[in-house]
């Protein structure tokens, strides 16, 4: 249901009134500014993190202080059960769940001599399996109208620097897990797209160092997105007017994968 609502004499849309989101990785960076960003089109958000317990419940606060509605919840990306649950939990809690945003990920560098089969299982478990199971679960509460947005990389389509593989191959894999998970969902009237920002200025990658500088000259755009920038697409990617939209790779990169 699409509300308008009268504020004074502002009039304020709200395309996403009566919809449940479930971020997983929302406590910080993209996945925060995406969760102000659906609390303020109206929808009730879950905040899913693993650790940054004061950064998810300053969220909550600040959402709260807005005039939304958001709750955190503590569960590992890298741990499938938790993971489950919680999606399971936030299902019930409020009868329905619409719209699951992937955005938990982490960043491991180093060329194939350097890089250990530790870091190579943890990026896939975070970076991959997470968003299948994450989409397994939020699938079975979903109905016509579902919405699952991967927060992939625009290194899924370019990776011009060393010791970047096994991160730019995690993301690829989403390509074609989004594309199956379209076919397989799509009678449904779910739809499962990916979100492929280009460098952002977060924690993970922040603007003001040497290396954001080189990322620069390899944009159209030479300057790092904002959080902000990133989550107006996820939002629009999961609302009504983006309903003919799926197994489709987005990019919002600057012009870095031109």
């Amino acid at each position: 249901m699409n509300t308008t609502q009268s504020n004074g004499n502002q009039i304020t849309h709200k395309p996403l009134a009566g919809k449940v989101a479930f971020i997983n990785g929302g406590s910080r960076g993209i996945g925060a500014a995406t969760a102000r960003r659906l609390a303020a089109d109206g929808a009730t958000v879950a905040i899913g993190y693993a650790a940054s317990t004061a950064a998810a419940e300053a969220l909550v606060a600040d959402i709260t202080a807005a005039g939304g509605t958001a709750l955190a919840i503590r569960a590992d990306a890298a741990d499938a059960a938790a993971l489950a649950d919680a999606i399971d939990s936030v299902a019930a809690r409020y009868g329905r769940l619409d719209i699951l945003v992937n955005n938990a990920g982490i960043l491991r560098l180093g060329g194939i001599d350097q890089f250990s089969l530790a870091d190579f299982d943890d990026t896939v478990a975070v970076n991959v399996r997470s968003v299948f199971v994450a989409s397994k679960a939020a699938a079975a509460h979903m109905g016509e109208g579902g919405r699952i947005v991967n927060v992939s990389s625009t290194n899924a389509l370019r990776m011009p620097f060393q010791g970047g593989a096994v991160y730019a191959m995690s993301k690829s894999a989403l390509t074609g897990l989004a594309k199956g998970l379209a076919r397989d969902l799509g009678p449904r009237g779910i739809t499962v797209n990916n979100v492929l920002p280009g460098p952002v200025d977060t924690d993970m990658n922040p603007a003001d160092t040497d290396f954001a500088a080189a990322l620069h000259g390899l944009m159209a755009l030479p300057r790092h997105g904002k959080a902000e920038e990133v989550a107006a697409m996820i939002a629009w990617v999961a609302s009504p007017e983006a309903a003919f939209v799926t197994g489709a790779d987005l990019a919002i990169d600057g012009g870095f994968a031109a």
